[in-house]
């Protein structure tokens, strides 16, 4: 286990949404992590970094009540975690919806809408107006009634953006929702959920492998690697001598023309070279 870094100070003002305590969990006989204090507040955006395996998923799915701590507990607005809480909203991995998709993109919006509800969806002129909302607050107009499965992965993947809001959430979980995204729409779907956070105060907890497409959006980082953690600052946690001591072997962070690079993971940690400054696997042009 590891004692975070020095938190990073917050306005007294900044209510703190999240909240866990001697946070423990596990797989097998594996600690993926524990002992982990942390409090996301109102408006601030949390990057989790670290290789696969290291529980980052495992993290979203405590927070989402999908899967229950070994030890500790963890609190929304002060309340228990539950599962469906509508306070959370969820960005997923971009997968691209099949061709052939009997589904506009509207329909998919919807979902967010009254995809919750017993019985099959009958949406109302309130339900209506707040699909039309979404829609034009992710930029999605120009093709609302396009089939879904004709679309990008971007666009596809500004859609569950606006799913994700249909609740109004005071949290906004991101499991690595700009994987397989080229730089433009990594940069737009990116810049949807910074201006979420920062017009409406949700907090952003972001799962990525590259920490490059939001490192200037990031307020702190969650590192998790080999059931040990540490935070603080991207500038305090993403240096040589403290993912070193992480691993527990030589890791070198390179900072080049504003993007970091950290090579030397050990291949034990990882199936892929980690890199947070790899290269994604681009889309094809929309």
């Amino acid at each position: 286990m590891s004692e975070p870094l020095e938190r990073v100070p917050v306005p007294e003002h900044r209510e703190v949404v999240l909240r866990l305590r001697s946070a423990a969990l596990g797989f097998g006989d594996r600690t993926l992590w524990s002992g982990l204090d942390l409090d996301v507040h109102a408006g601030e955006f949390v990057a989790v970094l670290g290789p696969n395996g290291s529980g980052k998923t495992s993290l979203l799915k405590t927070i989402l009540g999908q899967q229950a701590l070994d030890s500790g507990t963890i609190e929304l607005d002060g309340h228990p975690v539950r599962r469906g809480d509508r306070r959370i909203g969820y960005i997923p991995q971009q997968k691209l919806i099949p061709a052939g998709t009997p589904m506009r993109a509207r329909d998919l919006v919807a979902l967010g809408v009254n995809g919750h509800r017993w019985g099959l969806p009958v949406p109302n002129r309130a339900d209506r107006a707040q699909v039309e909302e979404l829609i034009d607050s992710v930029g999605a107009r120009r093709y609302a009634d396009t089939p879904v499965g004709s679309l990008s992965g971007g666009e596809q993947q500004r859609l569950r953006v606006a799913q994700a809001l249909a609740g109004d959430p005071a949290l906004l979980l991101c499991d690595e929702p700009l994987l397989s995204l080229d730089l433009q729409h990594q940069r737009g779907v990116s810049e949807l959920i910074d201006r979420r956070r920062r017009e409406h105060g949700s907090a952003v907890v972001f799962v990525t492998h590259d920490v490059n497409p939001v490192l200037g959006m990031v307020d702190r980082v969650l590192y998790l690697a080999g059931g040990r953690f540490r935070t603080g600052t991207p500038d305090e946690v993403l240096r040589s001598e403290v993912l070193t001591d992480l691993y527990g072997t030589p890791v070198d962070v390179i900072r080049s023309r504003g993007r970091i690079v950290v090579v030397g993971i050990p291949d034990a940690e990882t199936h892929e070279h980690h890199e947070h400054g790899r290269a994604p696997h681009p889309e094809p042009a929309a």
